[in-house]
């Protein structure tokens, strides 16, 4: 962001400079409701935005988004801007600019935190400071110690003002080849193993009469009783028992080949 030259579609090397009687000359016009003078007043005044937006250079914040909503700040100090206050327009403006830019980066946030675990979260980082000012390692357990909170605590609080990290993000790159966190990413649930189980199971169930894998369906997937199951399907209650116990059998049978 403080690289950029263009943002928003103005070319900010070319921003023009007003003097203290123009600016006095400008306000006292666009007051009156010339439009032309607030326009120029507008743009007289963005390079104040663009010296306040340097300052919240960060990788996870747009250049552009951030520069508009400081130029809503300026325009928000100028319409409620009054000459009877006697202060210069800049001392007046620099609040309200910042003031909008800290609302778009907070209120722009992907994930919302709520104020009790920000302040826990700063608490924490104020508490391991000083415990590597004590040529300590400040550890999770240390710090929930010391500030007499459980350790969840503690890595839930600093998990909640960590920056969100793209899958994509680039961990590795040699040779052309990059590495992204999504290739580092794995689903114990999915491994080999537990795939060639699931086809296992799947061939051995296909192998059972069209009966027992309805009541394996039934009992099973459906949360059914026995009782319900010889209802529906139309047999005793200790016909359902052996078929079941019988398909089951079989099925362990062929998974363990």
């Amino acid at each position: 962001m403080l690289s950029k030259v263009v943002i928003c579609g103005v070319d900010t090397t070319g921003l023009p400079k007003l003097s203290a009687k123009e600016m006095s000359e400008l306000m006292i016009q666009l007051k009156a409701g010339d439009e032309a003078a607030r326009e120029k007043f507008i743009i007289g005044n963005m390079r104040l935005v663009l010296s306040l937006v340097k300052r919240f250079w960060a990788k996870n914040a747009n250049a552009d988004d951030v520069f508009q909503a400081g130029c809503v700040g300026l325009i928000k100090a100028i319409d409620n801007f009054n000459l009877d206050f006697n202060v210069k327009f800049s001392t007046y403006a620099v609040p309200m600019i910042l003031g909008e830019i800290k609302r778009y980066l907070r209120d722009g946030n992907s994930l919302r935190v709520s104020r009790s675990i920000r302040d826990t979260a700063y608490r924490i980082l104020k508490v391991r400071e000083s415990i590597e000012e004590r040529d300590e390692e400040a550890t999770i357990e240390k710090i929930a110690a010391e500030m007499q909170v459980k350790e969840s605590e503690v890595v839930y609080a600093l998990d909640a003002i960590s920056d969100p990290v793209s899958l994509y993000e680039p961990i590795y790159n040699k040779s052309g080849d990059t590495l992204e966190l999504l290739d580092q990413l794995y689903d114990e649930t999915q491994s080999d193993e537990i795939w060639t189980e699931h086809v296992a199971l799947r061939e051995a169930i296909n192998r059972l009469t069209d009966r027992e894998k309805k009541i394996l369906m039934l009992r099973y997937y459906e949360g059914k009783t026995q009782t319900e199951i010889s209802a529906e399907v139309g047999i005793s209650q200790a016909q359902v028992s052996r078929l079941e116990k019988n398909a089951l059998a079989s099925v362990r049978k062929e998974i363990s080949l």
